[in-house]
Formats: structure tokens, C-alpha cells, sequence
């Protein structure tokens, strides 16, 4: 099963080359942390300007240094279902444990066309494959109807990363494929309220800088302490927000710079953090205690 707490890993980048020793640092630091895994080349982790080459490597050092002390998911959707396969099928051979495929964005498929395009993709794999619905980024949510048709169809497709911000697809996700299909929230905000209707955990953008305490966050509420559990919540809350004050990952990784963990470098078409915002994070990252004023 997949559930916990997992990281929407970012890509760091060095003088516009893969920063192979800082994602090292990360991902040992998730494994210390604790984390239930890592999903490396997502959106989080700017897979969109990643090349095939530089997109497998960065999978294949996950594993490498994940050193199966924690999962890997790695990120290898696509809006073309032939790529979204040929990444697959190269994350499956540097031994990844699950794949996290997208929804098709700009293009737009129609359900059946989410349908075949991800029935496809679990075709050629035997990983475990979960889905992730993020409306917002890619123009068309995967149906309730569709990943329940999914799921009965491919016995490889075992869950979702559900981010289109409404608890109640939750409760309809639950209702249909009952407690065996795994729903994982994708907004770190809405992670309790997710978990109160029925899903199992977060893959979050927060736990790339505070991954101990989103850990223990979910944990809490697992084990029947949901006051614990609010507590977190809230004293993380303005982090969780403020990480999303413009396009994800640019708060991210601008979080990390300032707690000097890797550079800010991002690729185009994404830019810096500017600067009224990047006073907010840095307030906000010092009323949570995580830097000093």
C-alpha cells in the first residue's frame, strides 16, 4: 500500500546542470526524516524542462540514493502516452517501486481518452501505478467514473493523488473503490481535511522543508490523535499556504535557499520568487521557528 507521507521531491539545479549532490542531501535528509518515500520528476521537480536523459538520471539517483530505505514513485507522466510509457518502462528498470502518472495536460483528452491513455500506461509496466488529478495544472480532471473503470480494468492502478481541492471527490473516490485503492492528498493544506473523508496520507510539496513534522502530522491523525494532528496543521499552516504563493515549485525552492539546502535555480520558463514574496515566506519561516530573523 502507499500511504504516509511522501515528497514531491524538487529538481536542484547548478549553473543549469542537474545538482547531483544536492539532491543527495535531500533525499538523505527525507530518509532520516523518515518519510514513507519520494517522488522524484514530478511537477514539483520541473519534469517539463527535464530532457529523457536528464529525467531517467535523476530517477535512477533517486533509487540510488533512497537505498531502499524509503519508496520511490517516480514521476513519469506525460501528455504524449508514448512518452509517458518510455519513461515508465525506464523508471521500472532503474527500480523504482511505483510510477505517478498526470493527467495529459494542454492537449485534453476526453474521459475515454484519460481512459485508453492511462490504460496504456499500466499495460506496459508491472510497477504499481498511481494516478494524479490536478485540474488546475492540466485542464481536465480524471472522472470519479474513470478511475473507478481504471481500477477495476488494470490491476497494476492502486491509487491517486487527488488535488483538485475539493474534500468531497474524496468521499466519492472512497465510495466507489472501497478501502483497498489507495487516495493520497496533493495539497498540503487540505491534508487533514482529505484524511478526516477517507484518504490514507499526502505526496507533499511542504515535506521537501519541513519533513519530519508533516510525517508526524499524518501519523498522528493515523493513529486516532486528530487533536495532535490539528495542532501541526495549524502551526504549519501558513507555511503550507505561503508555499503556493506563486507557481510550485518557485516558493519551494526559494524556502530551501534561505534555509541553505540547495541553490535557488529554477529553469524557464519559471523565475525567481520576487521579492514582496519572498519577505512573506521568509516571515513566515521565521514564525514557524524555522529561521532566525
Amino acid at each position: 500500500m502507499f500511504t504516509g507521507t511522501y515528497t514531491a521531491l524538487v529538481t536542484p539545479f547548478r549553473q543549469g546542470k542537474l545538482d547531483e549532490a544536492g539532491l543527495e542531501r535531500l533525499i538523505k535528509a527525507q530518509v532520516k526524516a523518515g518519510v514513507d518515500g519520494i517522488v522524484p520528476v514530478g511537477t514539483t521537480g520541473e519534469s517539463p524542462t527535464l530532457d529523457f536523459e536528464e529525467h531517467i538520471r535523476v530517477i535512477q539517483l533517486a533509487v540510488k540514493f533512497a537505498g531502499r530505505r524509503t519508496k520511490v514513485i517516480a514521476g513519469t507522466g506525460a501528455n504524449s502516452t508514448q512518452e509517458a510509457i518510455y519513461l515508465t518502462k525506464a523508471a521500472e528498470e532503474a527500480g523504482a517501486d511505483a510510477s505517478l502518472q498526470v493527467a495529459p495536460y494542454y492537449n485534453k483528452p476526453t474521459q475515454e481518452g484519460l481512459f485508453q491513455h492511462f490504460h496504456a500506461v499500466a499495460r506496459a509496466t508491472r510497477l504499481p501505478v498511481l494516478l494524479y488529478s490536478i485540474p488546475s495544472r492540466c485542464g481536465v480532471e480524471i472522472a470519479v467514473e474513470t478511475v473507478h473503470r481504471l481500477a477495476h480494468d488494470s490491476v497494476n492502478i492502486v491509487g491517486i493523488k487527488e488535488a483538485g481541492g475539493n474534500p468531497d471527490r474524496v468521499s466519492q473516490l472512497r465510495a466507489q473503490l472501497g478501502g483497498r485503492f489507495d487516495i493520497l492528498s496533493g495539497d498540503d493544506s487540505l491534508t487533514l481535511p482529505f484524511m478526516a473523508v477517507g484518504a490514507q496520507g499526502v505526496i507533499s510539496v511542504a515535506s521537501n522543508v519541513i519533513p519530519r513534522e508533516v510525517k508526524h502530522m499524518v501519523r498522528a491523525f493515523t493513529l486516532g490523535k486528530p487533536e495532535l494532528a490539528l495542532k501541526l496543521h495549524a502551526k504549519y499552516y501558513g507555511l503550507f499556504k505561503d508555499l503556493f504563493i506563486e507557481t510550485n515549485p518557485v516558493p519551494v525552492k526559494a524556502a530551501l535557499a534561505l534555509l541553505g539546502i540547495i541553490d535557488e535555480e529554477l529553469r524557464l520558463p519559471l523565475v525567481a520568487l520576487s521579492p514582496a514574496h519572498r519577505a512573506q515566506l521568509k516571515a513566515t519561516l521565521v514564525a514557524c521557528g524555522l529561521l532566525t530573523p
